[in-house]
């Protein structure tokens, strides 16, 4: 799922439905759900049974050509508030649902059509200003007004939900997300959801009667589940319904001003309350899939019974866990303590991102800088197996492989010959400031290998330098080595210099070091390696240090060891 990533074609895709109903990753746990979801809903029991011995068959385009109702495009959808500026967990509903979405088209062959939509709730109120905004002292003066007449802080935009839309687009773009933008304020005020809003308003009662046992006494004392927006003010207003009238399609209430005021439901007048609005949403639009976190567990059982009161089906999905900060505080948009799109991409690859958002939804995760570089390093040793059993000349198609999912059915044939924790420590060993310093290390332990013809390398490599100048670099701290410790890396020098000269054989190092420290007693064995890290590197952790050693050349790594236990590096 890197920016501008090839996707897998329609036609290749197609034949991996019977490999798809045995795939146990959870989006194909998801797809094979909402295929049950689709077939149970849109046609007869006899129906359903045919269209299933079909698609079963192999034969799922001529299952959607026999039964007009499988012809309707599959809808999926994901919200987003832009009350601050996009952060992960947003484009994590994007590329989970993408990846839900895929898994489906292989499931049916790429036979259903399929539609993913991309939902602002940019109508909302700004009910306090986010920190650290320029000019915020216009976001003050617009405070409770919708989104998109807030005025826009940075002036590059007609408001402050445009931008913030702006840049979720811009993002999602880069990653070559096929989905639709859909703003809240174009379907109200452009007549999308007029006829589900006359609805809600004939069924005023009944919705009623689902939310107000869900609030508290004072709020429920005055609760609608219209907001209407102030025709003096512009404010959205949360205030009682004071009338209906449904033959003028309008609401009465009391304006700010004291007045009573009377507008229509219809055309961007009012908006509904979030858990109505969510159950408008699905019925409007006819959303087949949505996943939520499980914050939201309570909520999705309330605009499901919404949703049916207006005559529309709740949605298929799941509930995943949340992500965390660094403090274990669920992250938030308007606080601003998770990580930004931005701050990811300064520090890891776009296929890191993408695999983290894979791996285990329903297990709660810290979402800050210290998940980058596992992220970054598993994910290239998931592509590794995925190539080595495609160059093994394997038929199955790898559908469980995480990989698969990240690159939406087409991962590349190469990744990186290098980790980006061995990227890290050369970093930190060579004290380097820029690519080319790196590359001449790179260069010499890969021959041949130049940043056109390893284009991933060559981005991690400025990833690295970026990490290890914002995060590591500030927390080294070195250590004096204990008389162990000095006696096993005097040991090791002495071995390391017993190789043949300019040896880069990781493997033999590896050895050479893993003896050392045997020999010195250490028990157990990673305590002698957390002090090579802690003497040499000024950290607790590194790389295998026999392909540290390799790539950054013995002698350098030598001189490293006689500096350490000579305590010029603590200088």
């Amino acid at each position: 799922m890197a920016a501008n990533a090839p996707t897998m074609s329609q036609s290749s895709l197609q034949g991996l439905s019977a490999s798809a109903r045995e795939a146990k990753s959870w989006p194909f746990e998801q797809a094979r759900l909402l295929l049950e979801r689709i077939l149970r809903l849109r046609l007869s029991d006899a129906e359903r049974d045919t269209a299933m011995t079909l698609i079963l068959a192999g034969k799922a385009d001529e299952a959607v050509k026999t039964f007009e109702a499988l012809g309707r495009a599959v809808v999926f959808e994901t919200g987003y508030g832009p009350s601050g500026l996009p952060h992960l967990g947003t484009f994590g509903e994007v590329a989970r649902t993408t990846m839900v979405r895929l898994a489906f088209k292989a499931l049916t062959d790429d036979a259903f059509p399929t539609r993913l939509i991309a939902f602002s709730d940019d109508m909302d109120g700004m009910r306090k200003v986010p920190p650290g905004l320029p000019n915020s002292e216009l976001l003050t003066e617009d405070l409770d007004k919708p989104l998109t007449v807030v005025r826009d802080p940075y002036g590059t935009h007609d408001s402050f939900g445009a931008h913030n839309n702006a840049r979720l687009r811009a993002f999602l773009d880069s990653f070559g997300f096929d989905y639709e933008f859909t703003s809240a304020t174009d379907c109200y005020r452009g007549g999308r959801f007029d006829a589900t809003l006359l609805k809600t308003l004939e069924r005023f009662d009944a919705i009623q009667k689902i939310m107000l046992p869900s609030l508290g006494e004072e709020r429920r004392a005055t609760y609608s589940p219209f907001i209407p927006i102030s025709p003096t003010t512009g404010r959205v207003l949360y205030v009682p319904t004071l009338g209906r009238n449904l033959d003028r399609g309008t609401i009465s209430f009391r304006d700010e001003d004291g007045s009573i005021a009377e507008v229509p439901v219809t055309g961007g007048h009012v908006k509904l309350q979030w858990r109505p609005d969510w159950a408008l949403r699905w019925t409007a639009l006819e959303v087949d899939y949505e996943m939520s976190g499980k914050d939201l567990i309570d909520s999705v059982r309330l605009s499901n019974q919404v949703c049916k009161v207006l005559g529309g089906t709740p949605p298929a999905g799941f509930h995943y866990e949340l992500f965390m900060d660094e403090n274990n505080q669920k992250i938030s948009k308007t606080k601003g303590n998770g990580l930004t799109m931005e701050e990811w991409l300064r520090y890891g690859t776009p296929e890191s991102l993408a695999y983290y958002m894979y791996q285990s939804p329903k297990s709660a995760k810290r979402l800050y800088f210290d998940v980058i570089p596992k992220a970054t390093d598993e994910y290239l040793q998931q592509l590794d197996s995925f190539n080595r059993k495609r160059e093994e000349g394997g038929n199955a198609p790898q559908l469980d492989n995480p990989a698969w999912h990240v690159h939406r059915g087409a991962p590349p044939e190469a990744g990186s010959p290098v980790t980006f924790s061995l990227l890290l420590n050369l970093v930190s060993a060579a004290d380097a400031s820029t690519k080319d310093i790196l590359w001449g290390f790179i260069s010499r332990y890969i021959p041949g290998a130049t940043p056109a013809s390893e284009p991933l390398l060559d981005q991690m490599s400025a990833y690295a330098i970026n990490y290890y100048e914002d995060f590591v670099k500030p927390s080294k701290t070195f250590r004096a080595a204990t008389e162990t410790e000095r006696t096993a890396m005097e040991d090791l020098v002495a071995r390391l210099t017993a190789l043949p000269a300019g040896c880069q054989d990781a493997e033999l190092i590896q050895n050479e070091v893993y003896e050392s420290g045997k020999v010195a007693g250490f028990e157990p064995l990673r305590l002698w390696f957390t002090a090579l890290y802690e003497v040499l590197l000024g950290q607790s952790q590194g790389p295998r240090f026999g392909s540290f050693a390799a790539i950054f050349g013995l002698d350098r790594t030598i001189a490293m060891i006689e500096d350490g236990l000579a305590g010029r590096l603590m200088a």
